[in-house]
């Protein structure tokens, strides 16, 4: 079995067409008027974010991949590094993608790791850099052992996941519209991603996907972008600030004020850290499904459209259990 491979560090060679895909998106914006916004600070700190979860990987990179080398210590495979095995396994790195980002709108304990990247009331390429400095203290690195362990050596997983990321660069604009539809049906795009980084009710906890739009809807989490709802970006309760230490590390901080409230059981607790977001012991918070529900209640012509097509009684269930 090889353990000398080497592969290119993808988003290192990317960052200088980052640049200038900014400045581009930029220009465009200021010329046309239309496209999107720039807000200075807002910006600024997405770049400041940006440069933390670089740092971040430079110190805690290695854990990550110490654990990804014991695992390939450990397994009898090795596929190899063709071409058809690297294009094989982004595929299968995307569909590790799409859970990783699942579960980190549904598990609060990872949650509180991505949810800096929907901080921004703004969507434009600069968005796409307000990344994690906490990634490593998810767990969500051992989403990755299976495809270690079916014989995709470390060095090409993390090729392939780099790869993954320098596409999603591109889809955080206002400035691109609808894609042709046979591409908009396949592969994930602006319009797509804009949904996902809506508050409004309908597009809450939809289009997970880095790469391939399909696995949303092969596991029933797509919504399409709607002209007649147009997205609100941001959180549901937005933080209001541009302090970058705040927007790393504010969840955080609410886990640990949650779950050390006095007079909790343990269990309480353990929600407070692992339920979805929204959940609250008292029923003083709304879950995604009871912002959904809720907002039904006041707009039923809302009904059976996207975004909104679970059972209604599955919706009316969730709103009574926290009354």
């Amino acid at each position: 079995m090889t353990d000398q491979i080497t592969f290119p560090d993808a988003v290192q060679w990317a960052v200088p067409v980052f640049i200038a895909a900014i400045l581009a998106e930029f220009l465009w914006i200021a010329i046309k008027g239309r496209g999107g916004r720039y807000e200075t600070r807002d910006a600024v700190t997405s770049l400041i974010m940006g440069a933390g979860n670089i740092a971040s990987g430079f110190l805690l990179g290695f854990i990550a991949y110490a654990f990804f080398m014991w695992l390939w210590q450990i397994t009898p495979l090795d596929l190899g590094t063709s071409i058809p095995i690297i294009i094989l396994c982004f595929v299968l790195d995307d569909l590790r993608y799409y859970w990783v980002h699942r579960f980190g709108h549904r598990i609060r304990w990872v949650w509180a790791s991505h949810v800096n990247h929907h901080s921004s009331q703004h969507y434009n390429l600069t968005t796409a850099l307000r990344q994690t400095w906490t990634y490593t203290f998810t767990f969500m690195m051992v989403v990755r052992a299976p495809l270690i362990l079916l014989g995709f050596h470390p060095a090409m997983v993390l090729f392939v996941g780099g790869l993954n990321l320098i596409y999603q660069f591109w889809i955080h604009t206002e400035a691109i519209g609808k894609m042709p539809r046979w591409f908009e049906a396949v592969m994930n795009t602006p319009s797509h991603h804009r949904a996902h980084h809506g508050r409004n009710a309908r597009y809450l906890d939809c289009n997970y996907a880095g790469v391939f739009i399909i696995w949303d809807k092969i596991f029933g989490t797509f919504v399409p972008e709607q002209e007649d709802d147009k997205v609100d970006y941001g959180l549901v309760h937005n933080i209001g600030t541009f302090n970058p230490l705040r927007v790393a590390f504010h969840e955080w901080v609410g886990i640990w004020k949650d779950a050390t409230q006095p007079g909790l059981t343990t269990g309480q607790r353990l929600a407070y850290c692992f339920a979805p977001p929204g959940y609250s012991h008292d029923g003083s918070r709304d879950s995604s499904a009871q912002i959904k529900a809720k907002h039904l209640a006041r707009h039923p012509k809302d009904r059976g459209t996207p975004g909104f097509e679970q059972c209604d009684a599955e919706l009316s269930a969730s709103v009574a259990k926290q009354s």
